[in-house]
């Protein structure tokens, strides 16, 4: 009889480890994705700096005067330079490395070109 409540104790302790096992690698896998997130939010963090530094820097340009300013022409359709302007805004955020394309437009590019941008870019 002590030999049958021997193996049943036993049995109990691999269920009981098995279930810390099955809790010790849910809990793995939640690690590793917050990882992901955070170098994810880490690179993307990275890319706004810049483009928050390249704008505030245009920022500070544009408001000195400058000397030629005075003598240059007005543009001569507004609706050209506004879709020019919303081009060259579209180019700009693609070459910053986020996604222009309706797919998935404004997440981070981490894996190289895309090519649902590059060939909405070309059109």
């Amino acid at each position: 009889m002590e030999n049958k409540n021997l193996f049943t104790r036993m049995e109990q302790l691999e269920a009981t480890a098995a279930k810390y096992m099955q809790d010790l690698n849910e809990v793995k896998q939640q690690i590793i994705g917050l990882l992901e997130e955070n170098q994810r939010l880490t690179m993307e963090n990275q890319q706004l700096r810049k483009v928050l530094k390249r704008e505030t820097g245009e920022a500070a340009e544009r408001q000195k005067p400058s000397p030629a300013a005075a003598g240059t022409p007005a543009p001569l359709a507004p609706e050209a330079a506004a879709v020019g302007e919303g081009y060259d805004n579209l180019a700009r955020l693609y070459h910053e490395g986020f996604h222009i394309c309706n797919v998935y437009y404004g997440h981070l590019r981490t894996e190289g070109d895309c090519l649902f941008c590059l060939s909405f870019l070309n059109k």
